[in-house]
């Protein structure tokens, strides 16, 4: 192997006979390690970093063995107890399914930007969604991040990848007769009043299949939101909802609050007549034994069919949001009330979303600045 003379803070960096680059440096009681690359300047900005991380105290040898693998499936463990079951059970299927089998048997030390943009490249090209693939680069970020602060990389590396952008898809809502057709077509089914809720309120799915009784007050004409319906190790359950401004209380138009009230007397009727079979987990909208409602029966069994049947177009639930919040916006809400609705973190989110609804909404304001000074409409 021949030598090259090595630049000023460098450290070890020489040519092999292959043509490979390699960098060494020394650690503690005269331990090695090395960094291998195609060029001189790859191995050198490894060879940095690795100096970096012994200036700031990081071990860089600690878990030199340690395989991306058993890194994060230790990671995986280690989060449970912080993330929602629903957040959980995503990552650690991106990880069973996507991450271990492509960058599994990589040492956690030796991953690169370069495994990053190849596992995100090679996922497209077998059919994945750029989203999901922006997922898997979410989930490594976190868990490298978490390398980092625990000592056991220089660097989180996905950093300096770019994961596959996204194109915005183009959002589908119900005009305001297709949304009063839905409605008429709903009126009668059993859980009629959950759809009603939908259009009128903009509430999340999560959120009505989680919405408990003692959390409406008819008398008031309001709800709060304290929960969304989640599926976790344990099945379904009750989780906290999305963000803290999800957690909020929305009130009631007249159209909800009839609904509500034939629902909730057609609901006794079904408790009366089960009896000890009807299990009480105080939900609005259950199953036909009180039991939580799952969303893909929910999906399939009643809201496409009743989708067909009033001859609207097909759209996925969360698309019932996005109708409420066009329908609110133009007729003139102010954005900071449907944002409050929506639960919605800041105003901004809600006018990024909607702002298809903008020009109607500066038409308004036109005609009514000309309303307000006694202007000549033309």
């Amino acid at each position: 192997m021949k030598k090259h003379r090595r630049g000023h803070n460098e450290g070890s960096i020489y040519q092999r006979k292959d043509g490979r680059w390699v960098a060494g440096q020394t650690l503690e009681g005269r331990k090695r390690v090395y960094y291998y690359g195609k060029t001189r300047a790859e191995v050198q900005a490894k060879l940095l970093a690795g100096l970096k991380a012994t200036h700031d105290g990081i071990s860089i040898a600690q878990d030199g063995r340690k395989s991306v693998e058993q890194y994060v499936l230790t990671w995986l463990k280690s989060i449970k107890p912080q993330v929602k079951p629903k957040t959980y059970t995503t990552y650690e299927g991106l990880v069973r399914l996507h991450i271990v089998p492509a960058l599994g048997k990589v040492k956690l030390v030796k991953l690169t930007p370069e495994h990053l943009q190849r596992f995100y490249s090679e996922r497209i090209d077998t059919g994945l969604s750029p989203q999901s693939v922006r997922h898997m680069n979410a989930v490594l970020h976190r868990a490298l991040e978490d390398a980092v602060r625990w000592n056991n990389v220089a660097r989180n590396v996905a950093d300096l990848v770019t994961p596959p952008r996204v194109e915005r898809r183009e959002m589908k809502v119900l005009a305001p007769e297709e949304a009063r057709r839905f409605l008429d077509t709903v009126r009668t089914e059993r859980i009629g009043a959950l759809y009603i809720l939908a259009i009128t309120t903009g509430l999340r799915q999560g959120e009505l299949l989680a919405l408990r009784w003692r959390d409406v007050d008819l008398e008031a004409r309001s709800l709060r939101i304290t929960g969304t319906l989640q599926r976790g190790e344990a099945g379904l359950a009750i989780a906290a909802p999305k963000t803290a401004t999800s957690r909020r209380q929305v009130l009631l138009g007249t159209m909800a609050i009839e609904a509500l009230r034939d629902h909730r007397i057609r609901q006794n009727a079904e408790r009366l007549l089960l009896g000890p079979a009807w299990e009480n987990n105080d939900l609005v909208f259950a199953n036909e034994v009180g039991r939580p409602i799952e969303a893909t029966n929910l999906l399939r069994r009643s809201f496409k069919p009743l989708l067909k049947a009033a001859g609207v177009p097909a759209i996925r639930f969360h698309d019932l949001r996005h109708s409420a919040a066009t329908l609110l916006l133009s007729q003139g809400i102010h954005p900071k009330v449907v944002s409050e609705m929506l639960g919605h973190a800041q105003v901004g989110i809600t006018l990024n979303l909607y702002s298809h609804v903008t020009p109607t909404m500066q038409r308004q304001a036109a005609d009514a600045m000309d309303s307000l000074l006694g202007a000549t409409r033309l």
